[in-house]
């Protein structure tokens, strides 16, 4: 049955209500004395949290047993109080009192919880030495604790220690395994509980189903859910939750949709939360907003987690006013100084639209009480922005703050470093990250491959990646992309294959990757093959990125007429970024009249762009249609578009020159502009003899553009 959050309040508040009344008859009767009724008060009590009224219960009571001092016990664990805990263990022993299994039991959960396991291993050998490690429920505690702190194997030793282990102990062991992701082992420890005629309950099912997160799963899945039925446990809600994101996670948003309609009038809070991370992570987000409605239209009040993630449907700038609504919601019910959701609002904002920056610093500027989240929040947004230098002075700020630094942080600022090409402040951040020890975790080695690759030293990229654990495809990604993009698709496209014979599991970016290698070096009908495999093949279907990574290799190849009957061709509506790719092979190959098709639909699309309205008019310019170029000029103005200056730098003795069209502001500037005289007269000696005048100007704003945009899809 549903418990919205206000019926939760009125039942503890009733509860201890309650309590209070059956201790003022007690003292009235004069039976507190009593050391039965004192303990069930004391229980009653801890129940209801209200620990400093217990303990002066237990103060008074003169004749105490071990269930008075295990209660106390388990009251304070229950709390998260361990300190407070094992001080009262160290006066139950100073008051002669001997420990028994539940004393054990109590410590134990405590200890596991908290993943102290030298103190739970100090316990063991109490546990020994005093004759308990056949006591079922000590035994059951200890495995738990073992298995908390992912040590299954001393969790088995003491499995069979115990002569008849329960389904306590059973259920530890299985969770112990699942959370170290052993599916075999799990699933074999369930089939021997099975036939030992153990009873199974929501605690063996719920920690197993967690294993169950993939495609190939899904009949397994199945399986499972008949079990679930034939045990009569399909409407516990522990069971219904986990079956909710197994089939989620699975790929079936059906199923789980299923599930969740089964389960009326047995929903609790982490019900609709399941249903709305399965809407989210399948990219359902009106029917995520819809089912936020319906929960708090039904009486259940959103608690921290349902706010970050619907504050994550929110990301897409089509959401972005839905997102303001959450915001207003938040800020309503006086959320908006928590923590947590104040970082999932940073996020939106960043992510929804890159004029939020200023919204988005607003809110971390507003925050009492900021934790790495927070900081690697506005770290990232400036990284994924161009505002590199922001993110390199916002990282110096996190230091001197001495705020943790994770991988999160390393691998934003390394990728600033990668967009200034500052290879000697990238190869500090290097060292920052092994004297850390994260220069193996697979976000800092995809960068550290990234910036080395992007900074032209090929080699040390392949140093970070052949000193990476190689069994995901986020490293194997980054050093195709780095080859692809030095001009070596041929090694980009060996690295390929031998992830895939090495059973790596790609993913849509290593698809980015390899379409990205097959342009570079003109192998067109390769790279249509690999498109047209991703789905029958691989199981991936081609996304938006993928398109326009074709589109980018019928241009490089000249095949203009290729391109757009592909366009056509795709399951979807294309985005700026394809036809963006388009228009940068019609600024190649000069083709005007369909560059003037394409610029038609970017001009719909993004009308504040400036880099379509350049294009156009240089192409005009160059073929000396100086109307069409002044019409192009003239609607710049009308819209109040202005070219942004490209910037070039470099990097000398760990300093960033940076410079922009007609620059006099650097002081070596009459030397810079000498050497720049002498290299334009080289310049023209050799366009003299190749005819590459044609391709020199403004190529930066055609494909340079495409593999920029393109590495941003892939999310490097």
């Amino acid at each position: 049955m549903r418990r919205p959050l206000n019926s939760l309040l009125e039942s503890s508040a009733y509860a201890f209500y309650k309590v209070l009344t059956t201790h003022c008859c007690a003292i009235k009767l004069g039976t507190t004395a009593d050391v039965y009724t004192a303990n069930k008060i004391l229980n009653a009590y801890a129940r209801c949290k209200e620990l400093h009224i217990a303990r002066k219960l237990f103060a008074e009571v003169l004749h105490r047993d071990t269930v008075s001092w295990n209660t106390m016990i388990a009251g304070y664990v229950n709390c998260g109080n361990l300190e407070t805990a094992f001080e009262i263990v160290k006066d139950m022993k100073r008051c002669v009192f001997d420990f028994d299994g539940y004393t054990f039991g109590s410590l134990l959960k405590g200890v596991g919880s908290g993943y102290r396991l030298e103190v739970g291993q100090q316990l063991h050998s109490m546990i020994v030495k005093m004759g308990y490690e056949e006591n079922v429920y000590a035994g059951s505690a200890l495995l738990d604790m073992y298995a908390k702190c992912e040590k299954v194997g001393d969790a088995y030793i003491v499995f069979e220690c115990l002569p008849e282990p329960n389904s306590v102990s059973w259920n530890a062991l299985i969770a112990g395994f699942s959370q170290i992701g052993d599916r075999s082992t799990v699933f074999w420890l369930l089939d021997c509980m099975e036939k030992e005629g153990v009873k199974v309950d929501d605690g063996t099912y719920a920690p197993l189903l967690t294993l169950l997160d993939d495609i190939e799963f899904y009949k397994l899945t199945i399986q499972i859910h008949g079990k679930i039925i034939k045990h009569g446990l399909a409407c516990d809600n522990t069971v219904c939750n986990a079956m909710i994101t197994s089939y989620s996670e699975c790929g079936s948003i059906g199923d789980a949709r299923k599930v969740f309609d089964d389960a009326v009038g047995m929903r609790d809070l982490v019900t609709w939360n399941s249903m709305l991370a399965a809407y989210l992570v399948h990219e359902k987000e009106e029917l995520g907003f819809k089912l936020f409605l319906d929960m708090q239209r039904l009486g259940f009040e959103p608690d921290i987690y349902t706010y970050t993630s619907i504050l994550s449907a929110c990301f897409e700038k089509a959401h972005k006013s839905h997102g303001k609504s959450v915001h207003a919601v938040v800020i309503k019910r006086g959320l908006e100084y928590s923590m947590p959701i104040s970082n999932a609002l940073i996020a939106m904002y960043l992510k929804s639209n890159n004029t939020s920056m200023e919204e988005a610093l607003s809110l971390f500027e507003s925050m009492e009480l900021k934790d790495r989240v927070s900081w690697n929040s506005i770290l990232t947004g400036f990284s994924q922005i161009g505002l590199s230098e922001d993110a390199l002075k916002s990282f110096g700020k996190m230091r001197a703050f001495m705020v943790e630094i994770d991988h999160y942080a390393l691998s934003a600022v390394l990728r600033s470093c990668s967009d200034l090409a500052a290879l000697q402040l990238g190869r500090q951040v290097h060292v920052l990250a092994i004297k850390l020890g994260f220069e193996t975790n697979n976000f800092v080695a995809s960068a550290l491959i990234f910036m080395y690759s992007k900074c032209g030293i090929i080699q040390d990229a392949r140093k970070s990646f052949e000193e990476t654990p190689k069994d995901s495809s986020i490293a194997w990604n980054s050093i195709i992309f780095g080859y692809a993009q030095n001009g070596q698709g041929n090694v980009a496209l060996d690295l390929f294959f031998l992830m895939r014979d090495t059973k790596v599991r790609l993913d849509h970016i290593t698809f980015v990757a390899v379409l990205t290698a097959c342009s570079h070096i003109g192998l067109v009908e390769e790279g249509l093959n690999f498109l047209k495999s991703m789905e029958s093949d691989y199981g991936i279907p081609p996304r938006m990125e993928h398109y326009a990574c074709a589109v980018d290799l019928f241009g490089r190849a000249g095949r203009l007429d290729e391109a757009k009957p592909l366009i056509e061709s795709m399951p979807f509506k294309p985005d700026a970024m394809v036809w963006k790719t388009l228009l940068g092979a019609c600024r190649v190959c000069g083709d005007i009249e369909l560059a003037a098709q394409v610029a038609s639909h970017l001009l719909d699309l993004e009308p504040e762009e400036h880099c379509t309205y350049v294009i156009l008019s240089n192409m005009y310019g160059h073929l000396r249609r100086w109307s069409e170029k002044a019409s192009v000029t003239r609607l710049m103005r009308e819209r109040g578009v202005k070219k942004v200056p490209g910037w070039s730098w470099i990097e000398i003795k760990n300093q960033v020159h940076a410079f922009n069209a007609e620059d006099q502001s650097h002081p070596h500037c009459r030397e810079i502009y000498q050497m720049l005289e002498g290299l334009m007269e080289e310049i023209t000696w050799l366009d003299a003899d190749t005819g590459l005048d044609a391709l020199t100007s403004d190529f930066d704003e055609t494909y340079g553009y495409c593999d920029v945009k393109l590495l941003s899809a892939g999310n490097f």
